[in-house]
């Protein structure tokens, strides 16, 4: 019930904030997904994993095939991680 009144009373704006600069989160992405999040990314071939890595609102950081680099880049930038499934 708690949780339920303090979202009603902050704006999108002011709840996507909450965390910018502290927290980031870590995201498996497909190919075809890139473009959106890192248009200045290169053509990938299909089929290869990758990992993004974000700000709590959502801004692009980092995108690599390998996992550890985004906690690696996470932690030189003094930011916490949690993992989006």
């Amino acid at each position: 019930m708690l949780m339920k009144e303090a979202n009603s009373h902050l704006t999108k704006s002011e709840l996507a904030g909450i965390g910018n600069g502290e927290v980031a989160y870590i995201r498996k992405m497909r190919t075809d997904e890139v473009s959106k999040c890192f248009p200045e990314a290169p053509d990938i071939d299909p089929g290869v994993d990758l990992w993004a890595l974000f700000g709590a609102d959502g801004t692009p950081i980092l995108l690599t095939d390998n996992r550890s680099s985004t906690f690696f880049k996470a932690a030189e930038d003094e930011l916490k991680t949690v993992s989006l499934h």
